[in-house]
């Protein structure tokens, strides 16, 4: 059975204040938890309008304290740019707080100026990703004590506070390499809106390959995939969610500043165009057959929902609570009390 959680990117769309965006991806996270969805990850970008939102365990934090039962998680907490340590404390003492309810997504990153503001590195970004996932890891597994020495990072023997209590880890992966990694990690993989069913078919049999020969249950994993989900039941919607999204991707990702500068640009409008034609865009019927199917496909049963594409707060809660009726075969409990906010 298939589990539906809403994506919330944190887009700084036209005319709307980041502070008000912020406050926006709480109100949206209740109207999910209203509508009868089962989550809400929540995305980490720095600098950029793409998304406001620079800490994603913060914002976890808040939605935990702010909702009863749904399942919280970082799609994704930038790994490159914090201290596995670091990054683990904060994890399990969210878990500690909410017992079940918390889900650590983690990702390389890029090789954006974030890595030069805190103080890490494009050759870390490069060839540091498993060494820091492995002592995040180790850091979560309800071990005792931690003691590491790689390239890295060097970490005494120190006591775990508060213990980890087997915090569920997810790796972002886009690439064969990444895919690699997690598998031998037995993590499960959290996949993006950007490629076709089949090229996610293709990491995930390199995740499988490579998991069982380090020894790990593939069927234990519970992998999850992102689509963008909008309920439109006339083209108008669907021109406006089109619009929306490509100003947004042009202004907002226009604004990463690279520390490997490429000549290489993205057509977002023509990307805009795959992704509708490609995801859960449509009648309700169509958006539930697209999302099933896809599920199916792949054996990913777990969904996050890109919800918030039109932009505007109330057309955004109406399509959460829209997806709520057609996923979960129920009207949900009504609108959240954050109806009116920004």
């Amino acid at each position: 059975m298939s589990a539906h959680d809403v994506f919330l990117l944190g887009g700084v769309f036209p005319g709307t204040a980041p502070a008000a965006t912020l406050r926006r991806v709480v109100s949206y996270a209740r109207a999910a938890e209203a509508s009868g969805l089962d989550g809400a990850w929540v995305a980490e970008h720095h600098f950029i309008e793409y998304g406001a939102n620079p800490s994603a365990t913060l914002m976890a934090s808040h939605l935990l304290a702010a909702t009863e039962r749904l399942q919280i998680g970082t799609a994704v907490s930038v790994l490159s740019n914090r201290h596995p340590v670091a990054l683990g404390e904060e994890a399990a003492t969210l878990d500690a707080l909410a017992p079940g309810r918390f889900r650590l997504g983690v990702g390389r990153g890029g090789p954006w100026i974030d890595l030069d503001v805190f103080g890490s590195s494009v050759d870390r970004y490069e060839r540091g990703f498993e060494e820091g996932l492995r002592l995040l890891r180790q850091w979560l597994s309800g071990e005792t004590e931690v003691t590491h020495n790689g390239e890295f990072f060097d970490v005494l023997p120190i006591r775990v506070m508060p213990p980890g209590a087997g915090t569920p880890v997810w790796v972002a992966a886009t690439s064969e390499e990444t895919a690699r990694i997690a598998g031998r990690l037995g993590l499960p993989l959290l996949l993006g809106m950007h490629a076709p069913d089949e090229d996610h078919l293709a990491l995930l049999d390199v995740w499988r390959r490579e998991a069982e020969t380090a020894g790990h249950d593939p069927e234990a994993a519970e992998h999850v995939s992102t689509h963008l989900a909008q309920i439109a039941n006339d083209t108008a919607t669907v021109d406006r969610l089109r619009a929306s999204l490509t100003e947004l991707l042009t202004r907002g990702v226009g604004q990463y500043v690279s520390l490997k500068p490429s000549r290489t640009g993205r057509d977002h409008a023509a990307y805009v165009d795959w992704m509708v034609g490609r995801h859960a865009v449509g009648p309700a019927d169509h958006v539930a057959e697209r999302l099933a199917a896809s599920a199916e496909t792949t054996g990913v049963a777990r969904q996050l929902l890109l919800a918030e594409g039109l932009g505007e707060p109330e057309a955004v809660r109406d399509n959460i609570a829209a997806l709520g009726a057609a996923l979960t075969g129920t009207a949900g409990t009504g609108a959240p009390p954050e109806a009116a906010a920004p």
